[in-house]
């Protein structure tokens, strides 16, 4: 009879993941904490690959078992040398098959209790896939709303630093989630990526507490947020935070610091409006990038284009924000966003009891 194999149910009982698979396929997305081990490197996988369909799959089969084997043995001599015998690694490729069976089969012929995960990494992501479809109805969502430049993020994680229930979705995307929500120098995930990040952040979450989260489009940058999560999320209970003019200002400088040694890609992102501001608007707003004249810049980009995106969007998209409770500030000072987040803590703590 055919031993059962493990199934993404069992991923816990095993002390480590072993992803088999081309760093390629690893970096596009994995289980999270798991070590890329590839039977095969990028190269080769197209090398043996073009064998398979240009040849055939005996010669390929055969370069392919070479460089596994070799492959598989660099693994054990330079990573797990030192794994006690006890140790138990689940491993796993792109369907579960030769990669990563290889590699179990011969983990076992050492003697360690080696996992093969039934269905690879096919199974994780159609998990995945299905749990983001079915957790969010479990979770009650608050939705921290304002306009562009209220530090809403920054309110949310210290809401988070007072012990509450956070989902961080800006963090998750690495998007600040407007058109000049791109982060130098950090990529954004890949969809797949930000997929079992969130369904990794959802599944930490009690569903009998509320969840603080932001209020977001369907996209963050070039991410979707899943639709039955961001459905379940504007159908949340709203809260409004409703800075003066001035401390969104002041905080957009400190928070958006980067651009300002960096006109040059500002100014491209300024560039990708030019379909929603006339040239002339566009023009100004250069010329207030080369002359560095950073507070007239920011005021303008929220009156003429961030301000009244936010209220046909929110008032279209959140169904609680006509009844959401309001906060209003002239501090988003670090100790301001820290009070603003305590106040928001505590009406909720208040309307429960």
């Amino acid at each position: 009879m055919k031993p059962t194999r493990p199934t993404v149910a069992d991923i816990a009982a095993y002390d480590e993941i072993i992803d088999a698979r081309s760093p390629a396929e690893f970096a596009e997305d994995h289980i999270p904490g798991a070590v890329n081990c590839p039977t095969l490197d990028d190269a080769q996988r197209v090398e043996v690959g073009t064998l398979y369909k240009q040849v055939s799959a005996f010669e390929a089969k055969k370069i392919g078992a070479a460089m596994a084997a070799e492959n598989i043995a660099r693994h054990l001599r330079e990573r797990f040398l030192d794994r006690p015998r006890h140790w138990k690694p689940l491993i796993y490729c792109w369907r579960g098959g030769d990669r990563s069976g290889s590699m179990a089969t011969i983990f076992r012929a050492v003697g360690w209790q080696a996992g093969h995960l039934e269905g690879g990494y096919k199974a994780w992501r159609s998990h995945v896939v299905k749990s983001l479809e079915e957790l969010p109805a479990a979770y009650r969502f608050i939705v921290v709303c304002g306009a562009t430049g209220n530090a809403k993020t920054r309110i949310l994680q210290a809401i988070g630093q007072l012990g509450e229930q956070i989902l961080d979705l800006e963090t998750l995307a690495s998007h600040k989630g407007s058109v000049l929500g791109v982060l130098p120098d950090q990529p954004q995930p890949t969809q797949k990526a930000f997929e079992t990040a969130l369904y990794a952040a959802l599944s930490r979450l009690d569903p009998a507490r509320p969840v603080y989260v932001e209020a977001e489009s369907r996209k963050i940058g070039n991410l979707h947020v899943p639709e039955a999560l961001i459905t379940r999320i504007r159908d949340g209970e709203c809260v409004n935070v409703d800075a003066a003019l001035a401390a969104r200002v002041a905080f957009l400088l400190r928070d958006y610091d980067y651009f300002l040694a960096r006109p040059a890609f500002l100014a491209s992102r300024i560039e990708v409006l030019r379909t929603l501001q006339s040239n002339e608007t566009l023009g100004r707003w250069h010329d207030l990038v080369a002359g560095a004249d950073w507070p007239t810049l920011v005021r303008e980009l929220l009156e003429t284009h961030y301000d009244p995106l936010y209220r046909r969007s929110h008032d279209r998209n959140f169904k609680g924000i006509h009844q959401a409770s309001q906060f209003a500030t002239d501090d988003l000072s670090p100790d301001g966003i820290a009070r603003l987040a305590a106040a928001i803590v505590h009406s909720r703590t208040a309307q429960i009891a």
